[in-house]
């Protein structure tokens, strides 16, 4: 009787000891070392500049998406490509209409975790605009033109004063420059995914924000149940503050593995 309680201990013990050895090695896994990140409407890639250099001086692979801001399928088309051409999981990045766009393409299995600056995140079946209505117009919201084939853009006194009123102004001149025309009516495209509720993600609330609402910022972290940082900055808070923003990109990659079980556990 003896021996079988000594047996059957003993393989208790060798269980635990197993468990612990895959707990440790989870924990121990290496960070996604890729990250794809989604500019917003009014802007292109340039946005990404000062963080791009961070995130690689830290060993990851970073690429910016060049979005058409055509319709809200050709941007998620676009970051499909981008996605598949990577080797192995990202950490899907997503400035303002970006965030709708990752909220939207973040169902791909090779996203590991999803980063929301001063960001929408649409829930499914609605749009960009659906989100920001509730928390009334911006002056960066009212500060959009539009022209007879429904192209939108932003005035100069909106991007200077509204949109990356917190940079130098040299650097706010080089946004303006950049900004060109988006489809106007992709705002109001209804998501058919809302990646945030199947994977982790972490979120920049821009305080100082005058082309989204902060409060929108926050709702939206809160729904989506991520960690939240607030920074006092302009809506281009990856300009404003890079090394604030690349290092919460970092804390994704870092904890996605983690963070995943637990997303899924709730």
């Amino acid at each position: 009787m003896q021996k079988i309680v000594e047996t059957v201990s003993a393989g208790i013990v060798a269980g635990a000891i197993a468990l612990s050895g895959v707990a440790h090695a989870q924990s121990q896994q290496p960070p996604v070392k890729n990250i794809v990140l989604v500019h917003g409407a009014f802007a292109d890639g340039t946005s990404w500049a000062k963080v791009i250099p961070i995130l690689e001086a830290r060993g990851f692979h970073a690429v910016a998406v060049q979005n058409p801001l055509t319709s809200l399928s050709d941007d998620v088309n676009a970051t499909r490509r981008i996605i598949a051409m990577q080797d192995g999981a990202v950490i899907l990045v997503g400035h303002s209409w970006g965030g709708a766009v990752i909220s939207e393409v973040g169902d791909d299995p090779k996203v590991a975790g999803l980063v929301y600056v001063a960001a929408y995140a649409p829930d499914v079946g609605m749009s960009a605009n659906d989100t920001s209505n509730p928390f009334g117009p911006t002056p960066g919201q009212k500060a959009i033109q539009v022209d007879a084939q429904h192209f939108a853009w932003m005035s100069e006194e909106g991007i200077l004063n509204s949109f990356a009123d917190g940079l130098p102004m040299p650097e706010r001149r080089l946004v303006l420059a950049v900004q060109g025309q988006i489809y106007g009516p992709m705002f109001d495209e209804k998501l058919t995914h809302a990646a945030w509720k199947s994977k982790p993600s972490w979120h920049v609330i821009a305080t100082k924000d005058h082309t989204l609402s902060p409060a929108m910022e926050e709702a939206g972290a809160k729904k989506a149940g991520g960690v939240a940082i607030s920074i006092p900055t302009c809506h281009v808070a990856m300009l404003q503050e890079p090394q604030k923003v690349a290092d919460l990109i970092m804390e994704a990659a870092s904890g996605s593995t983690k963070a995943t079980a637990d997303h899924a556990a709730r």
